[in-house]
């Protein structure tokens, strides 16, 4: 069959959950046999996220070959069991720098470049380029934003033009809205649907259908009202109503009959889906009772989207093993600083995370965190710079190396015990530059991380510019840190301390969590949810 589309754009306000729909989307179909593909599209002008501070976007989401992408590729990733590419990302950016560089080159020879139709035409062929490389079935596409928003503009008309070229059985729109609960009535408000549907159809696109966000279930009177004001029978409006996990969405889309309505407007056979894996998943989520409390030391803790993948590579750790990570959200900040006390904030937790970031700031409060953690045998993983400022830390502390520093905190440090990659010293540019994507690790036999992984080569996602600095590595080997996993070119991938010294203490430098599932957990997120449990 010719590749299907399906748009999903969204209404009233940003951040109301279009990536779990486009995931649970594309999870329905996929479900039934088809095979299926997913696109974010981000209107800003940044070329990646990979420069953006996490407060400003979330997490920066690695994919394998090495993009840095918007954080609901993850979603994507997690829902459907799939890899996606860099391409799968598509940002203004991108679009604009192709398009200069074209006319820069001559192909618009003669031509005033426009945004209409150079700009759409360019969105439209990444978009319909991509779905025939990679061969699927059926290519969905968020776009991001809400619609009235200026920048997404270009990409709301290039998805206008595509209805027009391809036809209605062959692009759908999906349209997420949130309808608000008055707090002081308890009325559920139609009115911010309404008006977002109506700014979707007077810039030309008529909805398919209308997936409803709201803190309860759309009452029947609100469903009439939706359908009603977005020219649709009541059949295509949807409940998407707050769930103990979001991972339970597809399920409640699929009991209205959503996965069987995209299959009629597509066309396409509406095969058994096959959910029984999922279902048994999400069963397990709501039924389990047992909590483990783990500390997530790190310095974006105000927006807990900045760990997301962590959160969910623990979250579904803790499901194989019948309990839920209760996540204690520890500030470096505030350690370092003073207004907090790592002794108090630490005590009662059964595990950690020290996690990833950049940059000075709560670099000691992390640093003093770690030695808490070590010395009182609490069971701990280090994330890319939460693995180099455990080796720091143990620099200092163990082999009493006190200015040991990581070179990216302090460049005139004596004791340089994390320093900058080689090949990153001769770089300019920011963006797109570090050591980006999977990478072959050979793991140590006779250690945690084998263990875990139960076999001698693994594949893990990197995205950092510092390693552990090979000078001091027999020093600290020394002074009982092991290596557990070497890159091809000799670099340290995984750190540990032995059993008779800690229970679980663990650093990995590559990224785990972008490779955990939840139906299949990252290995190393596994055994710190099992130490701690």
């Amino acid at each position: 069959m010719n590749e299907k589309y399906i748009f999903v754009t969204g209404g009233v306000m940003s951040g109301i959950g279009k990536g779990i729909v486009s995931a649970s989307t594309g999870l329905l179909l996929k479900s039934r046999g088809y095979n299926v593909g997913i696109i974010k599209i981000d209107p800003y002008l940044n070329v990646d996220a990979g420069t953006m501070n996490p407060y400003a976007h979330g997490e920066v989401y690695v994919t394998e070959d090495g993009g840095e992408t918007d954080l609901d590729l993850g979603h994507y990733e997690r829902f459907l069991g799939i890899n996606l590419s860099k391409k799968h990302n598509i940002t203004t950016g991108q679009i604009y720098f192709n398009v200069i560089t074209k006319e820069r080159k001559g192909e618009y020879l003669g031509k005033t470049v426009q945004i209409i139709p150079h700009v759409t035409d360019e969105i439209k062929n990444r978009i319909i380029t991509l779905a025939k490389e990679t061969g699927v079935d059926v290519m969905i596409i968020e776009i991001g934003g809400t619609v009235g928003d200026i920048e997404g503009l270009p990409f709301l008309e290039a998805a206008r033009q595509m209805w027009i070229d391809l036809g209605s059985d062959n692009v759908l729109f999906m349209h997420v809205a949130m309808s608000p609960i008055l707090s002081a009535t308890g009325e559920q408000k139609t009115k911010p649907v309404q008006h977002s549907v109506q700014e979707l159809r007077r810039i030309g696109i008529q909805p398919t259908a209308v997936i409803v966000r709201s803190s309860r279930p759309l009452e029947d009177e609100s469903r009439y009202k939706i359908a009603l004001f977005s020219n649709l029978p009541r059949e295509a409006v949807f409940s998407d109503h707050d769930t103990i996990t979001p991972y339970e969405v597809p399920l409640i889309l699929e009991n209205q009959g959503y996965g069987k309505f995209l299959t009629k407007k597509l066309n396409i056979n509406d095969r058994e889906p096959d959910l029984a894996s999922w279902e048994n998943f999400v069963e397990k989520i709501k039924s389990i009772n047992k909590e483990v409390p783990i500390a997530m030391i790190g310095k974006y803790t105000k927006l807990k989207d900045s760990y997301i993948s962590i959160t969910e590579a623990l979250k579904s750790a803790g499901v194989s093993l019948n309990v839920i990570p209760k996540l204690v959200w520890v500030e470096a900040t505030d350690i370092e600083n003073g207004h907090i006390k790592v002794e108090e904030v630490l005590q009662n937790v059964k595990g950690a995370v020290v996690l990833p970031g950049f940059g000075a700031r709560g670099t000691e409060g992390k640093i003093k965190a770690i030695k808490y953690l070590r010395e009182n045998n609490i069971p701990t993983l280090g994330v890319c710079f939460g693995m180099q400022l455990s080796v720091v830390e143990y620099a200092r502390d163990v082999l009493g190396l006190k200015d040991a520093n990581s070179t990216e905190i302090n460049p005139n440090t004596p004791y340089p015990v994390i320093d900058l990659l080689p090949e990153q010293r001769i770089i300019d540019n920011m963006g797109g530059t570090m050591r980006l994507g999977v990478s072959k690790i050979n793991v140590v036999k006779n250690t945690t991380v084998y263990d875990l992984y139960g076999r001698e080569i693994v594949y893990e996602r990197h995205r950092h510019r510092y390693e552990v600095n090979l000078q001091y590595l027999d020093k600290l080997i020394d002074a009982g840190i092991k290596v557990s996993g070497w890159s091809d070119k000799g670099l340290v991938e995984f750190i540990e301390l032995s059993k008779r010294d800690h229970k679980f203490f663990v650093g990995t430098q590559p990224h785990p969590e972008f490779t955990s599932r939840p139906l299949n957990p990252n290995p190393l997120y596994v055994g710190l949810v099992k130490a701690s449990s």
